[in-house]
This record gives structure tokens, sequence and C-alpha cells, in this order.
């Protein structure tokens, strides 16, 4: 899968949080808007669903950025793939 250039889902992250205080701060229907359409951007951008996945996958691509829990990007509560014996 393609993954946009950091730069530019830093700055989609950056919008989006801007946003939505802008939006909790005061109801304004036009900045509640212009963040659902940086959110489908993200998810989009991030070949995810929904948009707290689709920053947490933003988040982990930045450069410099820590992963401390990744289970949202493997799959909460499952194992990871154990190589197969022998192989393939």
């Amino acid at each position: 899968m393609l993954m946009a250039h950091p730069a530019v889902l830093q700055r989609l992250v950056e919008q989006y949080e801007t946003l939505k205080a802008l939006h909790a701060e005061a109801g304004d229907e036009a900045a509640r808007q212009r963040m659902d359409d940086v959110a489908y951007t993200l998810c989009v951008s991030t070949g995810t669903q929904d948009v707290d996945t689709a920053l947490i996958s933003a988040k982990y691509h930045l450069p410099g950025a820590r992963v401390h829990d990744d289970s949202v990007l493997t799959g909460a509560g499952e194992e990871p793939a154990q190589p197969v014996p022998g192989g393939v």
C-alpha cells in the first residue's frame, strides 16, 4: 500500500487536531465539516477506516515516532504471527 509522505501526514494530523479543538470550543459547523474532510483524507492516506486508527497510523509513520502500544496496528489482543518452521 502506498503511504502519504510524512510531511503530508504531519500537516493532516495538525489540521485535524486544530479543527477538533475549534469545533469543541465553539461548535462551529464549518470547522466540523472541514474536520470531517481532513478525517476522510487521513483515512485514505493511511489505508484505514476510522479517524482514530488513521491518527495512530499517521503518527506511527512520522519521523521520530516512538510507538509504545502498536496493538491497534497489529490487531488488538492478537499474538504476532510466528514464522513457519522450515521456511516459506
